[in-house]
């Protein structure tokens, strides 16, 4: 299978690439300089190799740099050519605690100059699931039409990930909010949605705008709902508590949605009213204030 037990080789011939896992999935979760790891060797089932293949396999995957927490390399080891294209050899490594599975997944050659040589969008799914903090070695084939250039470099090659460029966090108002603000008060929210910090890849969090007590004991509570997700998210049901100044519990309801959706990478203002029957605490103090989702909810 492998060319460099004929050649004699002992090192690598491409270079190594390294990400955040929260760069590639939906996680918050990032690395950490606290700890080296160093991912095993990992098979796939399908593969069959010779002990001597398996060896040097083993041998390259000892030779490798250390990755943090929650980091995923590609580690580059031989580029073939053939005739309909050149067929590259690499580690898929992840020190991720819990195993991972791609999808389809777009990937690119990185000349030693940083020059794109190839791009290419794998079915990365067929690497199967890569164990807690493993190391997989995959072909990947990239065909002459999908190259940048009319020959690759022999070494000093990356094979990367092709990042999802980050959308700026917007505003999403609603049909009937779009109607009834001004256009000036539209643009406040666009202002203040763009000015704070956004919320975390993947993350569902509230920020508190505006509360206020009625006359008839109704609290009405304006909220962003912010959505830190690359996929649109339906709410239906909700559950909220009210918090004041001293941290005593104000208000709480749970409030059925029809229809309510938050787009991706968005932030949406609902105003919720607490009706007086729900309030449990007289002249709260608004100078602060916070509403949560209940634990367990």
């Amino acid at each position: 299978m492998l060319s460099f037990f004929r050649k004699g080789k002992s090192k690598q011939d491409g270079l190594d690439t390294v990400v955040d896992s929260s760069e590639l999935f939906d996680t918050d979760e990032t690395s950490s300089a606290d700890q080296d790891i160093h991912p095993q060797l990992s098979i796939h089932p399908s593969w069959s190799i010779s002990a001597e293949e398996r060896y040097y396999y083993q041998f390259l995957n000892n030779e490798q740099q250390p990755l943090k927490e929650n980091q995923i390399s590609l580690s580059g080891i031989e580029l073939k050519q053939t005739e309909k294209g050149y067929v590259v050899t690499a580690f898929v490594r992840s020190s991720l605690a819990k195993a991972i599975s791609f999808s389809d997944t777009t990937l690119l050659l990185i000349g030693p100059n940083g020059e794109m040589l190839a791009r290419k969008t794998f079915p990365l799914a067929e690497l199967g699931e890569l164990p807690p903090h493993s190391s997989r070695p995959w072909k990947f084939f990239f065909e002459r039409e999908t190259l940048r250039v009319a020959e690759l470099p022999a070494v000093d090659w990356k094979i990367a990930f092709e990042l999802r460029k980050p959308t700026a966090h917007s505003l999403d108002l609603s049909e009937s909010w779009e109607k009834s603000l001004a256009d000036e008060d539209k643009e406040k929210l666009r202002t203040l949605v763009q000015s704070i910090q956004p919320p975390k890849p993947g993350e569902i969090n509230f920020m508190g705008l505006q509360i206020q007590q009625a006359e008839n004991g109704d609290i009405h509570a304006t909220l962003l709902i912010r959505n830190g997700s690359d996929k649109n998210i339906q709410i239906q049901q909700l559950p909220l508590q009210v918090e004041d100044a001293a941290g005593d519990l104000v208000a709480q309801g749970a409030f059925t949605l029809q229809a309510f959706e938050v787009k991706a990478n968005t932030s949406k203002p609902w105003t919720f009213i607490f009706p007086k029957a729900l309030v449990v605490k007289e002249n709260p103090d608004f100078r602060a204030w916070k509403v949560i989702v209940p634990s367990g909810q």
